[in-house]
């Protein structure tokens, strides 16, 4: 199969889809592997990595896409990629379509087979997902805790406190694999953290793995106090495919002390918040009503190696069965790649993401 890594013009997206050792394996196997020139260079691998590894090194951007029938990447197609999809490409990324309307539209359109690492599911589980939910959670305390500085507008409270000197409150919404991983790293730094998770099983399962983090259960409902005496609050809650549900309403941001830190976690599917809306990493915040709000859609691409390498860890097995027996031959070894496949023949076939958008939903059928 011809693959092709192109490299992501999100802004401030240094990942690539695959490390060269990934590309190496394919190569191996008698596949062909199309790289974009410098796709691989703001996690740190070369040009000449790729090419050692028998990848084939093109210069134009749409000729990757022109020449691919599986196109592996991180983030979702900006605008100017659209007309590079085609009926007769598989395109495996992370998608988002719930929070993406106009980008649903565009595959639809196209007829591309579009599989998201954010939707595939094994069990309760969400294999792809998981490794970028686990450096984003392990991220929010501390840019978090870099936003509570007076200077950014912070409260001005130290994360950790000192001697004699209370530390600062972290309120986590989600119990989930970056909840449970922010959680863990604002303990770790001496914050005072309480988590809230609705789903009982896994509220005893918090209990149990968090040491020194008051775990409490909630049906969407935060209690005030704990919203009035936050520092920080991160937003990590997750329903697959679906729109994030919006836990915090414009009007409670007025109960909030004035330079609370809120980063939301779940912008890439709308945010869990009324007042957020999507940032980079060059311009991370902005104020809404005396909260700093961070909302960085790409929050692993701060650490484009370990991210790159996490990724690929995760993914290479779905390359690998996609590469070898196409679309129809990966779903019938592996059931759960239906699971992931969010259009096909030019409709949606995740249901979340049509019931998201109001939109016909039909499972792909071969």
């Amino acid at each position: 199969m011809k693959i092709g890594l192109p490299r992501e013009i999100k802004p401030q997206e240094n990942r690539v889809g695959i490390t060269p050792i990934a590309v190496q394996n394919l190569c191996a196997k008698g596949h062909t592997v199309f790289v974009e020139k410098n796709a691989g260079v703001g996690s740190g691998f070369s040009d000449q990595e790729y090419i050692a590894a028998g990848a084939k090194i093109l210069d134009d951007h749409a000729a990757v896409y022109h020449e691919a029938e599986l196109v592996v990447k991180v983030k979702e197609p900006m605008p100017e990629e659209y007309a590079l999809m085609r009926k007769d490409m598989i395109l495996f990324a992370y998608l988002h379509l719930a929070a993406g309307r106009e980008l649903a539209n565009a595959m639809m359109a196209s007829g591309v087979t579009g599989i998201s690492y954010d939707t595939l599911q094994v069990g309760r589980l969400l294999p792809l997902l998981r490794p970028m939910s686990e450096i984003a959670g392990r991220m929010a305390p501390i840019v978090g805790a870099n936003c509570m500085a007076k200077h950014h507008g912070g409260t001005g409270v130290l994360i950790s406190g000192v001697p004699g000197v209370v530390p600062g409150k972290v309120l986590v919404l989600g119990g989930g694999s970056s909840g449970y991983n922010a959680a863990r790293v604002a303990a770790g730094m001496g914050a005072e953290v309480a988590i809230l998770e609705r789903d009982g099983e896994r509220v005893r399962w918090l209990e149990e793995n968090l040491a020194g983090v008051r775990v409490l259960h909630s049906n969407d409902y935060i209690p005030q106090s704990y919203i009035e005496n936050a520092d920080l609050i991160i937003g990590a809650v997750l329903i697959p495919g679906a729109k994030a549900p919006r836990l915090i309403q414009r009007s409670m941001l007025k109960q909030m002390k004035p330079g609370c830190v809120i980063v939301d976690i779940a912008i890439d599917q709308g945010g869990c918040t009324e007042t957020s809306r999507p940032t980079t990493h060059q311009e991370p915040t902005y104020i809404e009503d005396g909260v700093i709000h961070y909302c960085v859609t790409n929050m692993p691409g701060a650490y484009a190696k370990t991210s790159t390498i996490a990724l690929t860890n995760a993914t290479y097995s779905y390359v690998d069965l996609l590469a070898n027996y196409g679309l129809k031959g990966a779903c019938e070894r592996q059931p759960a790649v239906i699971s992931g496949i969010n259009t096909y023949q030019g409709h949606i076939a995740c249901k979340e993401v049509a019931e998201a958008h109001g939109l016909p939903w039909e499972p792909a059928r071969f």
